[in-house]
């Protein structure tokens, strides 16, 4: 009797799986001699075999799942809280979500070891329990190629069944993946989703990298502001996870965004760490904002041009931490450096067009700049 078309697609699923192992494994070949179409879209998988196996790993090696030092997994704990805080409430609900599937999630830093674990994790069964430890490395240098190693590795949402994984020890697993982001744009962590000898469900990639959203921003609403900005394309709703997130002090800064506004704002990606004034995102007065957020029961959308021309749709809401220190304090003069510079980025490097556009001489442009780099170098 022929297989029903899921379950053939499964079983070739499995078999192709097992065809690449032999191609990169056994042969030292590329998936592409052998997967030229049916591949191209897995290559990141082959990075990862291959760094594994230059690294003196072998597929048949014991895999240890190990925990790491005492004294270094208190340092984890501590340094993971806030990412840990953010993420409950999102394991809880991914919970619910996936009770039924034999997945459950795993939360790690951002070297792979396992700050939280949440879901229908059956202890019984010591293939979850060893991984859903806190302190348990998971890295990929540890347990080789899995959705956890993955996604630090390639800072993309990645799914890998069985055969996928390096060691034959962890062919037992299929897992989601994807990477998450702190307000300042750095990799913090991965959120992972795990079941063992479950049926394939790639569609489990969708769900975690939304709920990945769903961290990030709780971590940025988490910074200390006093404003934040909903922002998204004209014509889209406001209001969801999709959102871009702009938190602002009460004198402007930004003191964290999401990676959503970091992709609409091009300006928002700076060195890690340089002080961005929202005076430099966008080309209208910031202080109606919080006017705005202030005196307004429910704001409505406003639309706000930026510098490079496009304009965004903003729904500014007043916000704040208590007790939490405030971001170092920025000079007034850093403010202007860093419009002057804009200005002649958007001039591509013509100082007289943007002496005109700033309303001032082109000599008080050099004078400024020359300041800058003597207070730089002093």
């Amino acid at each position: 009797m022929p297989l029903p078309a899921a379950a053939a697609r499964a079983e070739q699923r499995l078999h192709d799986i097992d065809r690449a192992r032999r191609v990169v494994m056994d042969e030292g070949r590329s998936l592409t001699d052998a997967f030229v179409s049916a591949w191209y879209d897995a290559a990141w998988i082959e990075r990862s075999w291959r760094r594994c196996l230059q690294s003196g790993l072998r597929p048949h090696d014991p895999v240890g799942f190990d925990l790491i030092p005492a004294q270094q997994l208190k340092r984890v704990e501590e340094a993971n809280h806030d990412l840990v805080m953010a993420a409950r409430p999102v394991l809880e609900q991914l919970g619910r979500a996936i009770a039924s599937t034999r997945y459950f999630a795993i939360l790690t830093n951002q070297d792979g070891v396992v700050v939280d674990a949440h879901g229908p994790i059956d202890r019984s069964d010591r293939r979850a329990a060893v991984i859903t430890r806190v302190g348990v490395d998971l890295s990929e240098r540890s347990v080789g190629t899995t959705a956890i190693g993955a996604a630090l590795a390639e800072l993309q949402p990645v799914w890998l069944h069985r055969g996928e994984h390096f060691f034959q020890d962890t062919t037992c697993y299929s897992c989601a993946g994807a990477p998450l982001f702190g307000p300042d744009g750095r990799c913090v962590g991965m959120l992972d989703l795990t079941g063992i000898d479950a049926a394939e469900r790639p569609e489990l990639r969708h769900l975690v990298a939304q709920s990945a959203r769903s961290i990030e921003n709780a971590l940025t609403l988490a910074r200390p502001h006093r404003l934040v900005l909903r922002l998204n394309w004209p014509g889209r709703q406001l209001g969801d996870d999709d959102d871009g997130l702009l938190c602002l002090d009460e004198e402007g800064w930004v003191t964290g965004s999401n990676a959503a506004a970091r992709q609409m704002v091009a300006a928002l990606a700076t060195p890690q760490g340089s002080p961005v004034h929202c005076s430099e995102l966008f080309a209208q007065p910031w202080e109606p904002l919080f006017d705005l957020a202030r005196h307004e029961a429910e704001p409505a959308p406003v639309e706000l041009p930026l510098w490079s021309g496009l304009r965004l749709a903003a729904l500014p809401r007043a916000g704040g931490r208590e007790g939490v220190q405030r971001p170092a304090r920025v000079p007034l003069r850093d403010v202007e450096i860093a419009l002057i510079r804009r200005a002649v980025a958007d001039a591509r490097g013509n100082v007289m067009e943007a002496a005109r556009a700033l309303g001032i001489s082109r000599a008080t442009i050099y004078r400024k700049l020359s300041q800058k780099s003597q207070r730089d170098g002093a």
